[in-house]
């Protein structure tokens, strides 16, 4: 592969594990990371070492159905520091929907809108790039009440 071809794969896995997230696809997201990934979530307030720490981590922020989120990454800063090992910054904007009870570090009937800079490491394991590495600090937090009424009602793929 070129090394555009791999840059292209780097951003394909760094865009999957955006889609498995907000679409709750635990299995598929399992699949980004290496086995002893680890994560620094906020500047390392929320830490996870492992495949299954970082997973247990994110499926308990966000597996609640009625908790709705939108990740977005861009600008993507990738440099590849061998063959098979690359670092990369990502700008993070996020908006998370909370209408329910406190859930993790985020208030009960809340909404978050934030941004930041995820810092990735990936490495290529048996051909395919994976995240050993990921973790962003934010630039900034915006929580706003969320209330539902007349006009505002939150629905998501998860509503019956």
């Amino acid at each position: 592969m070129s090394q555009l071809e791999e840059l292209e794969a780097i951003k394909r896995l760094k865009y999957k594990y955006i889609r498995c997230i907000d679409s709750k696809l635990w299995k598929e997201l399992r699949e980004v990371f290496t086995d002893d990934a680890d994560a620094a979530y906020n500047k390392g307030e929320y830490t996870a070492n492992g495949i299954d720490d970082v997973m247990e981590f994110l499926v308990g922020a966000l597996t609640r159905t009625d908790v709705a989120s939108m990740h977005n990454v861009h600008c993507p800063e990738i440099d590849f520091t061998s063959e098979t090992t690359a670092k990369g910054t990502w700008y993070l904007h996020d908006y998370v929907v909370n209408p329910g009870e406190d859930n993790g570090a985020m208030p009960g009937h809340s909404i978050l809108q934030g941004a930041g800079f995820y810092s990735d490491e990936y490495v290529k394991v048996d051909g395919e790039w994976k995240i050993k590495h990921t973790g962003y600090e934010r630039t900034f937090e915006l929580y706003r009440p969320y209330e539902e009424g007349p006009g505002v009602e939150l629905r998501t793929r998860w509503d019956k």
